[in-house]
């Protein structure tokens, strides 16, 4: 495989030798080689060079297996060599393929004994399988290398490195080599297991779990820290490895490890028990019991931002356990460092601790708690992430705090109604959770929670009265809006209007845009509306005072029986006085009074077209006809005429759906010039619906001057009328 190929690879960064290597150089302690400045292009005749050089170590190891002083020294440099390059992750390949893991593992063990000179020395002992161990550990970066290592024998030569620890004991052995060696085996264990289910599994049944968990409780702190690095990988997502760690009886030490001022000890620790409970309720509870809870609770107050994440995280799943352990989270003072961690610039510690305020949001007795140590703003904050999964967490943590009716009033008055009806939502189970918690608040707002809101409206300053006004507009139910609106001295509806007149002041002297609030103003105008009433604008017009007779079609322009002609554009009408008679008070002034066309057995029709008279007279004889766009507005100018009100309401209806934005002064003035209430309403619900869109156009600034004394008048009368829960036409 060509080098070439890899040269821009790079691998997400894992704990184990990788993170201590990066230590290492930010503490000045290591020096950038020479032949690491080689690898950095692994092509060509670098890429040769270095392949060589790999050639030469494995050769040398391969020669070098014994316990003389110079085959000692000759193999602790080869290893270190190899280690050295292998820092560089670009031509790991390389050194894989120039047969380096073989000669590694082989070197993991120490050479027999048969070697040893007479004075019983044993040179670089410990130091060779720390190199070796180092170098494999680098090269098991790469998930492609961790089978082939495994393969090669190293398993069972790593599980064994653990167990020197009893040589310091034993023998006096150097202990500082031997923790050296002992930290190498197991961080080269982690990048081993990483993500590799059936080497997890292997570990197990080498033998591996045990002696980590020994090593626990080590005197060197940089043992203990690989050992629990260990056991954190072995333990994710591996039932069985789990089980294992929990019967060496692990918890006690991890748990005295949690308190450790060490914050690498503690990270690890608290890693080692978040891997351990995860989806497994039985060691949930053994890791409880065991007195996990309240160091974990002090880790959310660490100075190390990665501890305060998983214990977030693992107080998260604390809280699924059941509504008790909920509580008693609580109760130990999580609440406070969690919201702390909510406006930390850290990401990764945000989305953790809403995830954890979430779950514990959904017991009852924390959640007026949560809101009241000042939890809901931050977490509204939170909604403008552009992450999804903080968002999502936020989201859900407003949702169970939505629940309790004490929280309901500072969800409103902080905002928290308008900032999640404009929120932008990134995944779709998050619109579905703000969906639902608007719903959840729109069913509390009665009683004492509608009271105090009410009360709000009175006493509480300017912009808390605005925010309660708009979210009452969106949340109250139909029969409330009355009691609100109107009945409450008008104040609510007072501010709506006061707010959109505010905006329309705005595009007459400042020529800018409205501020947002003017349109919230609006756009809860519109909405009021809407939930005010379910009837169309044609069901919205007055009916007509005369009952109607109608003859049935089959009379439409029929002379059997007719008694009176229409002239129209030069062509006869026939009709029937005494279905015009009932139909509108002008047929009947016609032929009832003082006007010449009361004994006239022809009457002309000026300035109406044909087909609009037929129309209009075909709706007087059936009550209905299908009114197209096109016609509309001339038959319209006839009903309005001739007092047709059923068949203006059917031409306001048709003429309304054809607003927008260019004709909607046309529309306006269309509605006065004929009184057409019904459309002219329809016109002032569309300026209110897209007052920011005109907003941007000076040249409608008059008009929404024009419908100021219109807006207050319509919505008293809208809100006074009982609800309705009729259908459209």
């Amino acid at each position: 495989m060509e080098l070439k190929k890899h040269q821009d690879q790079r691998l997400p960064e894992r704990k184990g030798q990788k993170r201590k290597l990066e230590e290492e150089i930010k503490e000045g302690k290591r020096v950038i080689s020479a032949a690491e400045e080689e690898a950095a292009a692994p092509y060509g005749e670098a890429r040769r060079v270095i392949l060589n050089e790999v050639y030469t170590q494995v050769n040398i190891l391969n020669s070098t297996f014994s316990w003389h002083e110079t085959h000692r020294g000759a193999a602790k440099r080869a290893t270190h060599i190899l280690a050295e390059l292998a820092k560089n992750e670009e031509v790991v390949n390389v050194i894989v393929e120039g047969g380096a893991v073989p000669a590694l593992v082989k070197h993991l063990e120490a050479p027999p004994s048969s070697g040893i000179d007479h004075n019983n020395s044993k040179p670089f002992e410990h130091e060779v399988e720390k190199e070796s161990a180092f170098a494999l550990g680098l090269l098991a970066v790469k998930p492609e290398h961790q089978q082939i290592i495994v393969d090669a024998g190293a398993l069972s030569h790593l599980v064994s490195l653990l167990k020197r620890q009893r040589d310091v004991h034993r023998d006096g052995s150097n202990s500082r080599a031997v923790n050296s060696v002992i930290r190498r085996a197991a961080d080269a264990i982690t990048n081993l297991a990483h993500e590799n289910s059936s080497i997890k599994t292997r570990v197990r049944m080498e033998g591996g779990i045990p002696p980590l968990v020994e090593l626990l409780e080590f005197t060197d702190t940089k043992v203990q820290r690989a050992a629990a690095g260990a056991l954190r990988t072995l333990a994710f997502k591996n039932d069985e490895n789990k089980n294992q760690i929990v019967e060496c009886y692990a918890l006690p030490t991890l748990i005295l490890m949690l308190r450790s001022d060490d914050a690498a000890i503690h990270y690890e620790a608290v890693g080692v028990i978040g891997n351990l409970v995860h989806s497994s309720p039985n060691i949930k509870r053994e890791v409880l019991a065991a007195g996990a809870l309240q160091p974990v609770i002090g880790l959310l107050s660490s100075c190390c931002s990665e501890s305060q994440r998983e214990a977030a995280l693992l107080l998260g799943q604390f809280a699924a356990t059941d509504s008790d352990c909920k509580v008693h989270i609580v109760q130990r003072g999580a609440v406070r460092p969690l919201i702390e961690m909510l406006q930390s610039p850290d990401v990764q510690l945000r989305e953790m601790s809403a995830f954890a305020l979430g779950r514990l949001a959904q017991d009852t007795h924390n959640q007026a708690g949560i809101a009241h140590n000042g939890g809901l703003v931050p977490l509204l904050k939170l909604l403008d992430s552009k992450n999804g999964s903080l968002q999502h967490n936020a989201a859900f943590a407003l949702y169970g705090l939505a629940d309790n009716e004490d929280n309901v009033s500072d969800f409103i008055s902080v905002g928290g109604v308008q900032k999640l009806q404009d929120g932008e939502f990134i995944v779709q189970a998050t619109k579905d959770c703000v969906a639902k918690t608007l719903k959840r608040l729109e069913e509390k707002i009665h009683g004492r929670v509608l009271n105090h809101l009410l009360y709000l409206m009175r006493v509480a300053e300017k912009a808390v009265q605005r925010r309660v006004a708009l979210a009452l507009a969106h949340l109250c139910s139909p029969d409330d809006q009355r009691t609100i609106f109107i009945n409450n001295c008008g104040t609510f509806l007072a501010l709506l209007v006061r707010k959109v007149i505010e905006g329309i002041h705005l595009l007459k002297f400042k020529k800018g845009n409205p501020l947002k609030q003017q349109l919230d103003g609006a756009i809860a105008l519109y909405r009021l509306t809407n939930k005010a009433t379910t009837l169309s604008p044609v069901d919205a017009a007055p009916l007509s005072p005369t009952p109607q007779v109608y003859l049935g079609e089959q009379y439409v322009n029929n002379p059997t029986l007719s008694d009176v002609t229409f002239l129209v554009e030069g062509r006869r009408f026939y009709a029937h006085r005494i279905c015009l008679l009932a139909s509108s008070d002008a047929f009947r002034a016609m032929f009832d009074g003082g006007y010449r066309e009361k004994d006239a057995r022809d009457i002309e029709i000026p300035n109406i077209r044909w087909e609009v008279f037929e129309l209009m007279m075909r709706f007087i004889y059936t009550g209905s006809v299908d009114v197209t766009l096109i016609i509309a507005q001339d038959l319209l100018r006839a009903a309005d005429q001739y007092l047709l009100e059923g068949l203006k309401r059917l031409c306001e209806y048709t003429i309304a759906q054809d607003i927008t934005l260019e004709n909607i002064g046309s529309m306006y003035e269309l509605s006065e010039a004929f009184h057409a209430i019904s459309l002219r309403h329809r016109c002032i619900l569309f300026i209110l619906e897209q007052f920011d869109k005109l907003s941007d156009k000076p040249r409608h600034s008059q008009l929404i001057q024009r419908i100021i004394p219109e807006i207050r008048n319509y919505f008293e009368k809208a809100l006074t009328k009982p609800h309705q829960h009729n259908s459209q036409l």
